[in-house]
């Protein structure tokens, strides 16, 4: 029973594989966050804010690296597949781990179809003889059976996607510096001219830049899943913390610094909706193949989406299955250490998903994922507050376990709490993010309630 949250302190080992090397872990933490957000859903941001997209990215950056460090400190600390879910449970009840764990393994499968179909389009596009149904059938079955084997094939998928999308990035951030230093055949420098004409820096004011924050926030989501992983490597503590330090700071110069290359070479109305900044700043270097260049890097990073995500959705809902939150049929576990019923759940509904993405794409599919809009975001404030809940107990019971600190705790861990209920503010007065954040609102109650009345029945139980 779960009458009180255990103690911070009563981890135990994991069924699982321990087939996860320190490399697997560093490059996902690198790639987990690196994804078609950021190749292509970066434009709608740059035209908010202009310029000034670069303090957009610096402070939604700024949040997700405070989520990520007291993530980290929780994870080191504490290593579980669930990660937060298990965290939250034991900094605030049952109740808590059941509702982050189900709303965190719904996210993922939801956004699982997007990806398999934003990848499955692009397929079509290389091969039209090919049906888009057929292409989604296909990476469906591929990664299906990749995470049925043994955790390290993950490893390897994730590794050799990462290495590519990181790749990509230093490239880019390479050739676009020499293009703004005119150390480019046929160029001459660009100066600054593009950050301070077309309106300034700030050509929407301060305004712009909240509105670019909200446009560009959710592609950090992602990071979570090198938390999660950790639990399937040789040493959880030791990997989580070195791959958590890795990835932060260079996933924000990945992030600013690419916007800053993109709005110094090109002035920012220049960017076309729906057209992905990166090809057009490799199209003005004269980068031949640019778009075809720019398709390839948005497909791996969709099938690298897609791989983590049902790797994280599996592991989530085994560990929800750990500890009676879902069917313990879950919990069988193969010779290898991995938990293929777990997989089959999580790729079943994902399938689903990808079913009503591409029959109903604007109906039944859209409520499903205004359903999931905002919950990125309800998950960071919940392990904000089991961080908050949790860092006292554990300097008290285990200081030696706290070798990754969250900064400035917990001053710094009450600032990022209070910038994520600003976000969700600011959406609740968007017109266009509103519904993500009522619809999300309305799956998170409806979970609360079923932990609520589990709880419930739980205490009539132990009452007979």
């Amino acid at each position: 029973m779960h009458d009180a949250p255990p103690s911070p302190l009563a981890t135990e080992a994991e069924p699982l594989s321990h087939g996860l090397k320190q490399r697997h872990l560093t490059m996902l933490g690198l790639g987990g966050v690196i994804g078609a957000g950021l190749f292509v859903g970066s434009g709608a941001g740059i035209a908010l804010a202009g310029p000034g997209i670069v303090i957009s990215y610096l402070l939604a950056g700024a949040l997700a690296m405070l989520v990520m460090r007291m993530l980290g400190e929780m994870s080191a600390a504490m290593p579980a597949s669930g990660a937060f879910s298990v965290h939250a449970e034991r900094a605030l009840g049952r109740w808590a781990g059941f509702t982050v764990g189900w709303l965190y393994w719904f996210l993922l499968v939801v956004v699982l179809a997007v990806e398999a179909t934003g990848a499955a389009t692009i397929a079509h596009g290389w091969v039209p003889g090919v049906p888009q149904w057929t292409w989604v059938l296909v990476f469906m079955v591929v990664f299906t059976a990749a995470n049925l084997a043994a955790v390290r094939n993950f490893g390897e998928f994730e590794f050799w996607f990462a290495a590519l999308k990181v790749g990509a990035i230093v490239l880019f951030l390479v050739l676009g510096t020499l293009a703004v230093l005119g150390l480019l055949p046929d160029t001459e420098p660009v100066g600054l001219a593009h950050l301070t004409g077309q309106g300034g820096f700030l050509p929407n004011g301060w305004e712009g830049v909240v509105a670019g924050v909200l446009a560009v926030v959710f592609a950090f989501g992602g990071l979570e899943v090198v938390t999660i992983a950790a639990a399937e490597s040789d040493d959880p503590a030791r990997a989580v913390g070195r791959a958590v330090r890795s990835a932060v700071w260079r996933i924000l110069l990945f992030y600013v610094g690419s916007m800053l290359v993109i709005v110094t070479v090109l002035p920012w109305t220049a960017m076309e909706p729906g057209r992905s900044p990166y090809v057009a700043v490799l199209d003005a270097i004269g980068v031949p193949g640019a778009g075809q260049i720019m398709n390839i890097v948005v497909f791996v990073a969709l099938l690298s989406a897609l791989n983590a995500n049902l790797y994280g959705s599996s592991r989530m809902v085994f560990s929800l299955a750990e500890r009676g939150e879902a069917p313990t049929g879950l919990l069988r576990v193969s010779g290898g250490g991995v938990p293929r019923r777990a997989v089959f759940a999580s790729v079943a509904f994902g399938f689903v998903s990808v079913l009503l993405n591409l029959k109903w794409p604007d109906t039944v599919f859209l409520y499903m994922l205004n359903a999931v809009g905002a919950v990125l975001l309800f998950v960071w404030g919940l392990i904000a507050v089991s961080e908050l809940r949790l860092r006292p107990r554990i300097e008290r019971e285990a200081p030696e376990r706290l070798t990754l600190r969250m900064w400035g705790f917990p001053w710094l861990t009450w600032v990022a709490l209070a910038g994520i209920v600003a976000v969700l503010v600011l959406m609740l007065g968007d017109e266009a993010a509103r519904p993500q954040v009522l619809w999300s609102a309305g799956a998170t109650a409806l979970v609360l309630l079923v932990a609520g009345l589990r709880e419930l029945r739980d205490m009539r139980a132990s009452r007979a």
